[in-house]
């Protein structure tokens, strides 16, 4: 089943300073928002075809609430350095690939969403050490949004698009049977130099004729 990358998130410290370090490195940041009833905010930056987004809880209340608890943003949020996953992938449908996600999930329905819009969410949401898998079946690629919603989508060097994520995790990590859930996305096997502490690297690709420059996170 085709989906296709929408966004990635990257838990961070609140207020997200860390996003001061992409905009020295050229990208230009989007509009920030909130999500009201679960808890969390964020800083965005935009691409053609997906979006990056530092994520933080500013309301422990709401991320801990019942709604949102099954979820572990929480648990992951305050655990982001001391072995919780702070990484997150989300898809959207691709082509004529219909809403249902190509892993098992259950369906989420956060406060911020009309009633019936759900997000599908990995069926390992509760363990908070492997990455947080989503899918958005109303997600679009930024450069079709409505232009009420446009957002800048040009970065230094030309670069455009998102066109490839790595993630790297503890090898222990990587060897729970739950990781069946997201072996589409490994690039390799369990194990390969067994890291001790998850980290992420995200390539872009420039306009024709430029080369394509990569980001990594290690630690948020």
């Amino acid at each position: 089943m085709a989906s296709e990358l929408d966004h990635l998130f990257i838990l961070t410290d609140i207020g997200a300073a860390a996003a001061e370090r992409l905009i020295s490195f050229g990208l230009v940041e989007g509009t920030s928002n909130t999500h009201p009833g679960q808890g969390t905010a964020n800083r965005r930056f935009f691409f053609r075809n997906a979006m990056l987004e530092l994520l933080w809880v500013h309301d422990p209340a709401e991320a801990t609430s019942p709604a949102i608890a099954p979820t572990g943003l929480w648990e992951r949020w305050q655990g982001r350095r001391d072995g919780c996953c702070p990484f997150g992938i989300g898809l959207r449908p691709g082509g004529d690939s219909g809403d249902q996600a190509p892993f098992p999930s259950w369906a989420y329905q956060p406060p911020y969403l009309p009633d019936g819009m759900t997000i599908a969410v990995g069926a390992n949401s509760d363990r908070v050490t492997e990455l947080w898998l989503f899918q958005i079946p109303f997600g679009q690629r930024p450069d079709r949004y409505p232009a009420q919603r446009s957002q800048p989508l040009e970065h230094r060097f030309g670069l455009r698009q998102i066109t490839r994520v790595e993630l790297i995790g503890p090898w222990q990590t990587l060897c729970q049977p739950s990781c069946r859930l997201w072996s589409p996305f490994r690039r390799s096997g369990c194990g390969t130099d067994r890291p001790t502490r998850w980290s992420l690297a995200w390539m872009t690709r420039a306009a024709v004729g430029r080369p394509t420059s990569g980001l990594a996170c290690r630690c948020c």
